[in-house]
């Protein structure tokens, strides 16, 4: 039930806002807003008018946390975003996979996983990250990228799947 609320929640909070201008007051107002029902919250969390968050509760956000216009977040498992983290135009992030069950993966459960996108790091535009990815401190995943996978000491990944483009 409390999952339901929750869901209820976000679309009123996405409906509401969704016709104010992306400035910064708004878009911090709205993280504010969304805060209420997520894990963890710190301090600055702006969000743009059209991104999509699903399962608030398994959120959990550090301070100066920026998702840009088109992010989906769908936290099936828990999703670390630490802070100073950007999430560019039009990413995924998806902390769960599907099953398969019976010859189909339509009606089968999905299998959470976490999520970790570490300290100042970066997700550029139209990158996808899925369950199980980890992001390095201070690290840039390139526009385009799919993010399968632990990362540890990189500054750039890019591809698909994501690989090390420039090592620390």
């Amino acid at each position: 039930m409390k999952h339901k609320i929750i869901l209820l929640y976000t679309w009123l909070v996405r409906s509401i806002f969704f016709f104010f201008p992306d400035q910064p007051l708004i878009l911090r107002f709205r993280g504010f807003l969304y805060s209420f029902a997520m894990k963890e919250c710190g301090r600055n969390f702006q969000v743009s008018s059209d991104v999509v968050l699903r399962t608030l509760e398994n959120i959990n956000c550090g301070d100066d946390v920026y998702l840009a216009p088109g992010v989906v977040i769908n936290a099936t498992g828990i999703i670390y975003i630490h802070d100073q983290v950007m999430v560019g135009f039009n990413s995924v992030l998806v902390s769960g996979n599907h099953s398969k069950a019976n010859g189909s993966y339509r009606f089968s459960s999905s299998i959470p996983n976490s999520i970790v996108l570490r300290k100042g790091s970066w997700v550029g535009a139209n990158a996808t990250v899925l369950s199980g990815g980890e992001l390095p401190e201070g690290c840039v995943l390139g526009a385009n990228s799919v993010l399968t996978k632990r990362f540890v000491s990189e500054d750039i990944l890019a591809g698909v799947p994501a690989k090390p483009i420039i090592k620390s």
